[in-house]
């Protein structure tokens, strides 16, 4: 069975959020222990933010600032780039590439967060079959 879908490939997996409030150490724990480089940040259920691994380095680590004092709140990207649960995988991985970033929440149609994508998730066959896709249609539009 080939995953085309965003749907189809969050069936079976929870999404991993943090607090706003929490330190930068709980989510980094967090993201170790569940093996993932990424969270959304929810502030009574909505999406506030996204802190990745990214995030920690440059704006806590690089920074001299302690994890363990730091809050979320503090080094997470606010209003992040999101996708829709029935969007496709090349969208996610469109957004993904024009943004620069390697992370996207997934939410519902109303904007209830259900996911996380990443680039890593996407398979590799499937990101270079986009890409030439992408590619062939601008050749085509430009010449």
């Amino acid at each position: 069975m080939t995953i085309t879908s965003i749907e189809q490939f969050l069936q079976g997996r929870q999404l991993s959020a943090i607090g706003p409030e929490d330190s930068v150490e709980a989510a980094c724990s967090l993201m170790a222990r569940r093996n993932i480089g990424a969270l959304a940040v929810l502030r009574d259920g909505r999406l506030v933010g996204i802190v990745s691994e990214r995030d920690v380095l440059r704006r806590c680590v690089s920074a001299r600032r302690p994890v363990s004092e730091t809050r979320v709140e503090e080094i997470m990207t606010t209003d992040p780039v999101t996708v829709r649960r029935r969007d496709s995988l090349a969208e996610a991985q469109t957004r993904m590439s024009e943004g620069g970033f390697r992370h996207l929440p997934v939410v519902t149609a109303e904007g209830v967060p259900v996911g996380m994508v990443s680039m890593r998730d996407i398979p590799t066959e499937y990101r270079l079959m986009v890409e030439r896709f992408r590619d062939s249609r601008r050749s085509v539009l430009v010449g």
